[in-house]
């Protein structure tokens, strides 16, 4: 599992940027880097600097993923007909512990791959306990019965933090929800802006 999920704020600070949008996040106390150096001024970042920002951003974003995996859904987006960009955004966001995020099943990313880890949920009445899973459109993900009273999901439940996008249509009481379609970016309800253009740029060096 990735080291990622024990420093996850760290990575706010890093970025210097609320990359989850949280209100608990500590970015809103101290806005600069983490560690004994995090407050020197910065000098002018690089162009390289800029992609590399714009990668972390993305892949920080989806809490999990190691860079040889963000390295082949690029290749992947990069492979099929239409904008990498779009596509690149379209993998990550069909992902099944993405979806269960979208869907208000859970209140972060991080607990989204545990979630699924831990086999709570099913597909088209499946289960499966892989978080990289693609869903496909019209793909029907369920919360299994025993795990609807889980603290953790009654509290994503509820939560007013964050919205259900549109191309995810969730049946909260149900604990069920359906994967509409592949979304483009301008419809990803991100926190901070992202730039997958930049990615693009990072890899194509």
């Amino acid at each position: 599992m990735s080291k990622r999920i024990a420093a996850k704020y760290k990575i706010n600070r890093r970025l210097g940027v609320n990359l989850w949008g949280r209100p608990k996040s500590p970015l809103n106390r101290r806005d600069y880097g983490p560690g004994q150096h995090g407050q020197r001024r910065k000098g002018k970042t690089s162009d390289f600097g800029t992609q590399l920002m714009a990668k972390q951003k993305l892949k920080g974003y989806y809490g999990n993923i190691g860079e040889k995996q963000f390295r082949r859904y690029f290749a992947e987006a990069n492979r099929r007909k239409g904008d990498t960009g779009q596509n690149l955004v379209g993998i990550l966001e069909s992902r099944l512990d993405a979806v269960i995020y979208r869907a208000k099943f859970v209140p972060t990313v991080f607990a989204a791959r545990q979630f699924v880890n831990h086999g709570h949920v099913t597909v088209n009445g499946k289960k499966v306990n892989i978080p990289s899973y693609q869903v496909k459109e019209g793909d029907v993900i369920e919360v299994k019965e025993k795990s609807r009273q889980i603290p953790m999901v009654l509290e994503a439940v509820e939560s007013v933090e964050r919205e259900v996008p549109e191309y995810v249509n969730s049946d909260l009481k149900a604990m069920k929800a359906t994967f509409v379609r592949v979304p483009e970016l301008a419809d990803i309800p991100y926190p901070v802006q992202m730039e997958p253009n930049l990615i693009i740029e990072f890899y194509s060096r």
